[in-house]
Formats: C-alpha cells, structure tokens, sequence
C-alpha cells in the first residue's frame, strides 16, 4: 500500500545511493575518503533548503542539524544514519532501480544476467508483494546500509518542518562518515550533538529495535620472514606467506568462523592477508556478543601466532589487536527508557517491535559506551554488502512513521 512518504523516500535513496561514498580502512583522516564529502555537502544544502537549523559539516567530517522543537521541556533526541558504504564489493556506478508494486517473482539484473534475486534466495522478499523494491544493476551494492536510514531521516526531517502543529522536542540530526570501517564516532561527536539520548537508523527488517549488538575487536597479525633468492633459497628462505597459511589453518576451520556460526555465537575471522615472502600481513575482527567471549577470541589467535613461531624460530609474529567497539547492551540494560519509546513508537506506527541482537555494530554501540544511550532502528535494508542488497520502499516509509511518532511520544 503506497504511502504520501514513498516517492520522497525513492527519490532520495535513488539519489543518494549514486553517489560513491565507499570508506576505506587503510586511509588516514576522518572522512577516510574525500568522495564521503558530496554527499556530505549535498545533505547540507538540502538540510539548509528544507529549514533545518544549525546545519553544520564539522572538520571531521560529520553533518549536524537541529529540528527546533515547538514544546518546552522536551529532552533532546538524536537521529543518526552513516553516509559511507562498505568497502568489501564494488560501490562505484550505483545505479538504482526502482520494481514497482513487486509481483512475487524473481527479480533480474541488467548488468549481471545470471544474478537472480528472489524470495527463494531472500525470504523477507516474500512478504513484499505489492511494495515498491529498490535494487542496484547488479554489478555493485546498493548502498541502503545506510542511505535508506539518511533518507528517512531527511523525510521525517521534513515533515517535522513543514507541519509545525505536530508537538516534538528539539532533534539533533548527525550523517556520519567511516562507520563501516568503525571510525564513524569522532570522540567530539557527543558533545556536539548535544542530545540526551539518540537512535541510529541503521537496521533491517520492519519493526526491529535493536539494543544488543556484537562487542568487537580489530586484529592485525604482522609476519617477518627471511628472504633469499628462490634458486638458492634452501636452508635460508622463510616464507612469511607460508607462515600465514600455517596460521588460518591451525585457527578452528569447522567453528569460530562467519560461515559457521549464527545467533549467539561469535568469530574470528580473517579477512585480509597481503604481503611477500619477507613479510606478510593479516588483518582479522574478532566478534562476541560477551567481553570473555571476545578476550577468549584475542588469547586465542595469540595462541596460534605463538605456535606457529615457535615452529620457525627465525621468523617473527606479532599480534597487535585494537578495541573497535563493545555490545550496547552493557549500558542500555541499566537504563531501558529509549527501547521502551522506540518500542511505543513501533507500536504507534503499527507494527509489533522485534529485537534480536545484531550481528554487528552501529555507531550507536560506540554513542552508547560514550554516554548517549542510541538503540538501533530499521530501515527494511536487506542483503546489505553484495549486489543483491535491496530495500522496500514501504519499509523505509513504515520508518518515517516510526521516527515521527518517536518526536510526538518523546515530547508526551
């Protein structure tokens, strides 16, 4: 059933999503890439076009506004979403594609004729026969993580605005760059945002509300080897290369790994290995929903490092592993009120909240560790990461009545 939000909601994800906004780990600064900045800039001006105050992109690369409120004693409310798209598959030449009043069947890609989307592959899609489905061409991501959240926000933004009968306390908007590389909190950003207590709009199915997410860690293995000219390398060689093969098999193939693992389980998983023969790099994330679990992962793969070593005593391996962020849980648990308006305001806009603990992050797991509680939303993005990520536009419209009623219920 189409809704007065829908055609602001496509047209801004459209445009959105064609922008190349990938982030890059490997880059220094905040943003890690300069192409994160038009978009940035676009959202500015379309912040200032319709009324937004305040509106400001700060030097680390963070666009922030103020939706004024219209009621006294009303705590101020953050709406977060991130502007960057993952940098594990091919974000340059978006092209969206709108399939109006979706009729059940598969769904094919121009630029990939043997991809198929259906709801054999994608079960949720089953449940959207009739609703307007966003996809990309098939030969990159679409980028709904999280460009359907910056429209929903910019949507409810707008109608806050232009309908100043509608009681609510004062919102603080904040698009943030480097999320998907996990640099999308700039330590400034509570400060500056100023909100007493935020969401991200950052989810998937309809009607979740998410305030348990993973704890997570970076890890970065880094291998000294010797080298020597290969025809005269016996008694003399050692390949760092081989040394990290040695490692990724000694680490559990059959468990602790994405592939193997689903609802509560953790990981460690390598997902980057570059290098020569003299040194090699590995870069793992190591992933549990508890702080023993993740100290298990880290001790662990410090374990094999020191196997493997011990192995080629002319070799060297250091493990390096840096905090990235930790469950929101910790924190929300002992102050439950924002779940409990986000669960409100679910049911005000007609759907039964769902929460089940994400399989990853948000910037609202670092917001939250940081002093502003920031549970996590949905937006309707599905199979994010990959070309079929897709996105119901009536999903992302169900979102903007759910973040309205939020304004309105915040402000009771």
């Amino acid at each position: 059933m189409r809704t007065e939000f829908d055609d602001a909601l496509a047209d801004r994800l459209c445009r959105y999503a064609a922008v190349d906004t990938q982030s890059d780990e490997n880059a220094e600064g905040s943003p890690s890439t300069a192409i994160q900045l038009t978009l940035q800039r676009m959202l500015v001006d379309e912040l200032t076009a319709i009324g937004a105050q305040d509106v400001t992109l700060t030097d680390y690369g963070v666009v922030l506004a103020t939706v004024p409120g219209n009621i006294d004693g009303a705590p101020v409310m953050g709406w977060l979403a991130h502007v960057d798209t993952a940098p594990a598959y091919n974000a340059t030449g978006v092209k969206p594609r709108v399939h109006r009043g979706y009729n059940g069947g598969p769904i094919t890609y121009p630029d990939a004729p043997g991809l198929v989307l259906s709801p054999e592959v994608s079960p949720y899609l089953a449940g959207k026969i009739g609703d307007d489905i966003i996809t990309a061409s098939g030969a990159t991501l679409l980028g709904a993580d999280d460009k359907a959240g910056v429209a929903i926000i910019m949507t409810a933004a707008q109608h806050l605005l232009a309908n100043p009968e509608l009681r609510h306390g004062p919102i603080r908007i904040a698009f943030t760059p480097d999320e998907e590389i996990g640099r999308g909190v700039d330590p400034r950003l509570p400060k500056d945002l100023g909100a007493a207590f935020a969401y991200t709009f950052d989810g998937g199915a309809a009607g979740e509300v998410e305030y348990e997410t993973f704890s997570a860690d970076q890890a970065v293995v880094t291998i000294t080897g010797v080298s020597a000219h290969p025809g005269t390398a016996r008694g003399r060689m050692v390949n760092a290369l081989h040394l990290a093969a040695k490692i990724v098999q000694t680490l559990p193939q059959d468990s602790q790994t994405p592939e193997t693992t689903e609802g509560r389980d953790g990981f460690l998983h390598v997902y980057e290995i570059t290098g020569t023969t003299a040194a090699a790099e590995m870069r793992f994330i190591l992933r549990d929903f508890e702080r023993a679990g993740l100290a298990a992962k880290g001790e662990l793969l410090k374990t094999v490092c020191a196997a493997v070593q011990a192995t080629e005593p002319r070799a060297t391996i250091a493990v390096a592993i840096r905090p990235q962020y930790r469950n929101m849980r910790y924190w929300l648990e002992t102050d439950m009120r924002p779940v409990e308006l986000a669960f409100a305001a679910t049911r005000a806009a007609g759907m039964e909240p769902v929460s089940v603990p994400i399989r990853g992050g948000t910037d609202g797991s670092r917001l939250t560790e940081m002093g502003v509680p920031t549970p996590n939303l949905f937006t309707g993005m599905q199979d994010i990461h990959g070309p079929l990520e897709w996105v119901s536009v009536q999903d992302m419209a169900a979102a903007t009545r759910m973040a309205l009623s939020l304004a309105q219920l915040a402000a009771e």
